[in-house]
């Protein structure tokens, strides 16, 4: 196939950013860039294109793969993350229903007293929920909707704040499915230690995931906004214009209490951490007589441990809301159905999503890009970090997959440095920061996905709204990128970082961000 391993591998995903942004039509965006992937990898045949588009194999023998909507909804992987996404749902509503959610509104309006407050709030329990970034995503919006809600916070920044501390903390914490996925990609390479220590000693340098923490504290501290964002919270705080998809009707009961929210949280939590230390064998290597936790999250499958503990939550709930008599049986069975709904559009794009990204994969975006990496390779080697994370942000934003990036570009980025050099450290982190970036601000990811699900908000809001805060930490990430090929010290580096991104803030709200300073103390003192 003529367009396999070209620059036309990246067209398809291309087509529906560009689309996506244009149209503001997120469904037929993706299902047209699944189609020019499907017309590539058919050579324009139309009978092949329809199969490509619905079950089609790429290769032979046992380096076939599979393409189209069906291997995307029967991939083990997917089809866990969806039972997850349903359970979730069926969770939220349950708890909703029950009258949970309006009594940790009532809670939190008592002790959340600010705006500042309910954002940072929001902000510490994404950072303490880092197993998973789906989890993150719609758990932590499960839970802060009716607090960011009673501040008037727009959907848009909620979803902003949820989507900050998923994806850029699991790829700094070393007990996560995101560690364990990159320990799993460079473990099988010959570098001198394992993937999980390389993994741990990449962590100082991963700038990207690091200063998005400082910006998402400061952002909040210093209540200001600019871009697409000053609209959206004008409008919230102003007009009361939210940005929800629909408003989620909450149930005072009189019988209902702040426990009814907290217990199932927690149960989720719980087990779905316990779910995936069983995944990982955590307790077979306990029979064995040792116990290692970094282990067992190294080789767990967060598509089965996820639903796992997510099922064992659901039922104890069920049973528990049932004996609190806050539910009748009849409207914990309606939740299944309202829950299961209610998800319904995320998994939908999710599904496009992941058919978009097979179609990229099977025209060879990997090899495209190896092509690219080696030809920098010769060039400005202390540019190196700084290139490879453009290449990478690039790459993870066509393709809207961190894990797809890092999987594609850690087997290049290894043999061209020294497996001894601080460099090699450098340009791992580069590669991962570089993913996280990219996804954060690619529509087709699926965690900028579950982020918009979490927040309960239109898709492409909250795309356009966060762009320009993630481009801003981009570009501060390049700069010491930039440093750090040159002076190899983390300390010296995030230092620099950390004052660029503050000295940024301060810029911004003296400039662009004025205006929403002003509204806001406007507002406050109204």
């Amino acid at each position: 196939m003529e367009f396999v391993g070209t620059f036309w591998a990246l067209v398809p995903p291309i087509v529906a950013i560009v689309l996506a942004l244009i149209t503001k039509e997120t469904y037929t965006s993706l299902f047209v860039g699944i189609l020019v992937g499907a017309l590539l990898l058919a050579g324009f045949d139309p009978v092949n294109t329809v199969n490509y588009m619905i079950l089609g194999s790429v290769g032979e023998g046992e380096d076939a793969v599979s393409v189209g909507f069906i291997a995307a909804i029967s991939d083990p992987w997917n089809a866990g993350i969806f039972i997850f996404l349903v359970m979730l749902g069926i969770m939220v509503a349950l708890v909703n229903v029950a009258g949970g959610s309006a009594a940790f509104g009532a809670w939190a309006a008592k002790h959340i007293k600010t705006r500042v407050g309910a954002m940072i709030a929001t902000f510490f329990l994404g950072v303490l929920i880092f197993i998973d970034d789906y989890f993150n995503c719609l758990t932590v919006g499960a839970v802060m909707r009716p607090v960011t809600d009673g501040h008037k916070i727009s959907r848009a920044k909620l979803s902003y704040i949820i989507d900050a501390t998923a994806a850029p903390i699991c790829m700094i914490a070393p007990i996560s499915s995101w560690a364990a996925a990159v320990s799993a990609t460079a473990s099988d390479l010959d570098t001198g230690v394992t993937g999980i220590q390389l993994f741990i000693q990449a962590i100082p340098f991963n700038f990207y995931s690091l200063l998005t923490i400082v910006f998402v504290v400061g952002l909040s501290m210093l209540s200001f906004d600019y871009g697409p964002m000053a609209k959206a919270e004008l409008a919230a705080y102003k007009d009361g214009v939210l940005g929800s998809l629909g408003e989620e009707e909450k149930l005072d009961k009189p019988r209902a209490s702040l426990l009814d929210m907290l217990i199932p949280i927690i149960l989720l939590i719980g087990l779905c951490i316990v779910g995936m230390m069983y995944v990982g064998g955590f307790w077979d290597s306990k029979a064995e007589g040792y116990m290692d936790l970094a282990v067992a999250f190294g080789n767990t499958d967060a598509s089965v441990g996820l639903p796992w503990g997510s099922l064992i939550a659901l039922v104890i709930t069920f049973i528990y809301l049932l004996c609190r008599r806050v539910i009748s049986f009849s409207e914990a069975a309606d939740c299944i159905v309202n829950g299961f709904k209610a998800m319904v559009p995320a998994m939908l794009i999710l599904t496009f999503a992941l058919t978009l990204k097979l179609m990229t994969s099977s025209l060879g975006a990997d090899v495209y890009v190896a092509g690219l990496m080696e030809g920098a390779a010769a060039g400005l080697y202390s540019m190196l970090p700084a290139i490879i994370f453009l290449v990478a942000v690039g790459l993870a934003f066509a393709t809207g997959t961190s894990w797809g990036t890092f999987g594609i570009l850690i087997p290049i980025v290894l043999p061209i440095f020294s497996a001894e050099s601080t460099l090699l450290v450098v340009g791992i982190s580069a590669c991962l920061a570089g993913a996280v970036c990219g996804d954060h601000m690619s529509p087709i990811s699926d965690t900028t996905i579950m982020a918009s699900a979490g927040a309960n908000v239109n898709h492409l809001e909250h795309v356009s709204t966060q762009l320009p805060y993630a481009l801003t930490v981009a570009a501060i990430s390049f700069v010491c990128f930039c440093i750090a090929g040159f002076v190899q010290n983390w300390i010296v580096c995030l230092g620099i970082g950390v004052v660029l991104t503050v000295a940024a803030l301060f810029l911004l709200r003296n400039t662009v961000g004025k205006q929403s300073t002003e509204d806001q103390k406007t507002y406050i003192k109204a």
